[in-house]
C-alpha cells in the first residue's frame, strides 16, 4: 500500500493534468482522476512494466474519461438539422458510420501507433508531452503520430 501511495504522489498532477487538458473542467478532471487511481489500484497486479507508469495510468484515465463521455453525451448537432429543425437522420447515420470505421482502424491499429494518435487526437498532448510519456524524441512522436494516421486513412479508404 505504501508504494501505491508513492505512485499516487508521484503521478497525481500529470494526470489531472492530462484528464484537465481532456475534458477542460476541473472537477471532471478531479473526478476521473480519482477513479482512474482507484480503477489502478484494483489492477495493480496487472500491471507488467511493459510500458511506463504514467502511460499506464494515462491509458486507464483516457478509457475512464471516454467511457462516461459516451455516458454523458447526447446528440443533437445543429447542422445535423433541417430548416423545421428536425434531425435529418441520414446525415447523422452517416456520420455516425464513418466515425465507427475510423475507431475500427483505430482499434486494429499496433502500439504505439494506437497510443500516440490517440494521446495526439483525443487527449491533445503536444508532440513534446508524448514524447515525455515514451521517452523517445518529438521528432519519432511526430512520425509515429504521421504514420498512424496514415495508417487509419489507408484503412478506411480500403473499405
Amino acid at each position: 500500500m505504501i508504494e501505491f501511495e508513492r505512485i499516487y504522489e508521484q503521478y497525481f498532477r500529470e494526470l489531472y493534468a492530462f484528464v484537465l487538458s481532456l475534458s477542460r473542467d476541473e472537477k471532471l478532471a478531479e473526478e476521473i482522476t480519482q477513479e482512474t487511481f482507484f480503477k489502478a489500484l484494483k489492477s495493480m497486479e496487472r500491471f507488467q512494466g511493459q510500458c511506463k507508469m504514467s502511460v499506464w495510468l494515462c491509458q486507464i484515465a483516457k478509457n475512464t474519461y471516454f467511457t462516461h463521455h459516451s455516458k454523458q453525451k447526447r446528440y443533437a448537432p445543429e447542422e445535423m438539422t433541417d430548416r423545421s429543425g428536425d434531425i435529418v437522420i441520414e446525415e447523422l447515420m452517416e456520420r455516425k458510420e464513418e466515425a465507427f470505421r475510423v475507431h475500427q482502424a483505430l482499434h486494429a491499429l499496433a502500439e504505439p501507433y494506437k497510443e500516440v494518435f490517440t494521446l495526439r487526437i483525443f487527449g491533445e498532448l503536444s508532440f513534446r508531452e508524448i514524447s515525455e510519456l515514451f521517452g523517445k524524441t518529438e521528432s519519432w512522436a511526430r512520425v509515429t503520430f504521421h504514420r498512424a494516421k496514415q495508417k487509419i486513412q489507408d484503412a478506411v479508404k480500403g473499405e
